[in-house]
């Protein structure tokens, strides 16, 4: 297990509306006490709709707020240049007082791809490229020139400018859900963000298998093998299914009705770490627990449910 951290939480923006409505959505994050505001990266409508622009709509959000730090859930690496990406950032760092939170993968939906006439390449290729990306990336952040050749990426005597707020840079998440990104991401990132779906296919697939608690127990196992010793450096976070009703069983009965799972029992629901069903007090019950067990301490939460996950974050957030 990773050592125990203060629980925090984060909402994903998933409507965008007006520059008004988005600022006030921010500052409404940061009263409610929770502790980013993040937004995806994909330019397609399906399957979250239509977005923003991540790093310029974090950029307002950043202005509009004080305390509440900003956040990529995640950036697809094959959309930007690991130079480009690393000034962008330490830029929105800089500016916003040492509150970013930089997210990154390595790209998955297959569709948007196409849409934009871009390269689909094998995942292999993918996780390749993005291992070679943080490593030019991190360099950038940090103080020194950087020179790196790859396979996918080339740069000579670069220096980063301008440099974060921190020393080394913003923090770095890592979303992940297979071995090989789960491990690089236990040699690289901060904090990683467990994939609960599947997307090696280039679409979602919602697979009940991935969110059984030994398959995610599985996955721990693998950022471990990839951290080494710096496993208890890193914070391990996941997107739940919350549910908060006081009918814990029905519920769940529903839940698998509604998701189409077979030969899944609410037992096994009920155990899954990326799913909370209850009520207030439960899911606070089942949180600390979980985060005993395995390490679970930074839960991020969709925005429609930002007002009724708020009793959690006040019983909870830095807890």
């Amino acid at each position: 297990m990773a050592a125990t951290r203060p629980f925090r939480f984060g909402i994903i923006n998933e409507r965008m509306g007006t520059a008004a409505g988005w600022a006030d959505r921010a500052r409404r994050t940061e009263a409610l006490g929770y502790d980013t505001f993040l937004l995806r990266d994909h330019f397609v409508t399906e399957p979250f709709g239509d977005q923003f622009a991540p790093l310029v709509a974090l950029t307002a959000a950043a202005c509009a707020t004080t305390r509440l730090r900003v956040g990529t859930l995640v950036l697809d690496n094959d959309y930007r240049h690991p130079a480009i990406l690393a000034k962008e950032a330490a830029t929105l760092d800089l500016l916003s007082g040492g509150r970013l939170e930089l997210g990154l993968g390595a790209g998955w939906l297959r569709a948007e791809y196409e849409a934009a006439g871009m390269p689909y390449e094998p995942n292999g290729v993918r996780v390749d490229r993005l291992a070679e990306a943080l490593t030019i990336l991190k360099g950038l952040l940090a103080d020194g020139p950087v020179t790196f050749a790859g396979e996918h990426y080339r740069v000579t005597n670069l220096e980063g400018f301008p440099k974060s707020a921190r020393p080394t840079g913003p923090p770095i998440l890592i979303g992940a859900g297979k071995r090989r990104m789960l491990t690089l991401a236990g040699r690289h990132a901060d904090i990683v963000g467990f994939l609960t779906t599947s997307v090696a296919s280039g679409t979602m697939r919602d697979d009940p298998t991935e969110r059984l608690a030994e398959s995610v127990e599985r996955k721990i196992a693998w950022v471990r093998e990839g951290a080494g010793e710096r496993f208890a450096q890193i914070e391990l976070s996941l997107i739940p299914t919350i549910v908060i009703t006081d009918d814990r069983r029905a519920a769940t009965t529903r839940l698998i009705r509604e998701h189409g799972w077979s030969g899944i029992t609410p037992e096994q629901v009920g155990a899954m770490p990326a799913v909370l069903i209850g009520t207030i007090a439960e899911i606070v019950e089942t949180l600390c627990a979980r985060r005993e067990r395995y390490g679970f301490s930074y839960y991020i939460f969709p925005d429609a449910q930002l007002d009724s996950c708020a009793p959690l974050v006040g019983a909870l957030a830095g807890r």
